[in-house]
């Protein structure tokens, strides 16, 4: 294990070189026009057409947030109510890895590790999501190589802070109230 500067043993502070190098490739700024293409429109999309729920089903997100983040209906309405409350960055995270884990191509999943990097990890990002320092870390550790998994840490933590904080609200709030009449 590598500890302090003075102490670093010459392999350390080489692998310590080698992670900085790649992970300031991937972090570079866009150099072509392939790099100016966004994954993510800022636009909302249109919603896709779906049925609203039976109270029964809507009763079953209580209970899950796997449940209300599988239901397209369940979905769109918890990310609008984030949205009322100016909270969205979480769900807006997740979605964006849900997407990056289903990419094919190293390149764009570089380029999407990137948007995503950009977007919702680094200091002070535009959405900047509410993760511990070890998560941060981590994350950008496995962003030296992109794999699907690069970001499950970080999507598993915000998950979870959802599913303690967002969640709860959402079940007391006005709109979910009328879904389960």
């Amino acid at each position: 294990m590598c500890k302090g500067l003075a102490a670093l043993p010459h392999s350390c502070l080489e692998r310590a070189k080698e992670i900085k190098t790649k992970l300031g490739t991937l972090l570079q700024k866009p150099d072509t026009t392939i790099d100016f293409i966004i994954p993510y429109p800022d636009k909302p999309e249109k919603p896709v057409k779906t049925q609203k729920p039976s109270p029964e089903e809507a009763l079953q997100w209580r209970d899950s947030l796997e449940k209300l983040l599988q239901n397209n209906y369940g979905l769109t309405s918890f990310k609008s109510f984030l949205k009322s409350e100016f909270s969205e960055e979480n769900i807006e995270f997740w979605i964006a890895c849900e997407d990056y884990k289903k990419t094919k191509s190293p390149i764009k999943m570089a380029e999407k590790a990137k948007k995503i990097y950009e977007e919702f990890i680094r200091d002070e990002a535009p959405k900047e999501v509410n993760i511990d320092h070890f998560t941060k870390a981590v994350t950008m550790k496995n962003l030296v190589e992109p794999s699907p998994s690069s970001f499950d840490m970080a999507q598993k933590r915000i998950h979870a802070l959802m599913e303690k904080d967002s969640l709860p609200r959402f079940i007391r709030s006005e709109f979910y109230q009328e879904l389960i009449k």
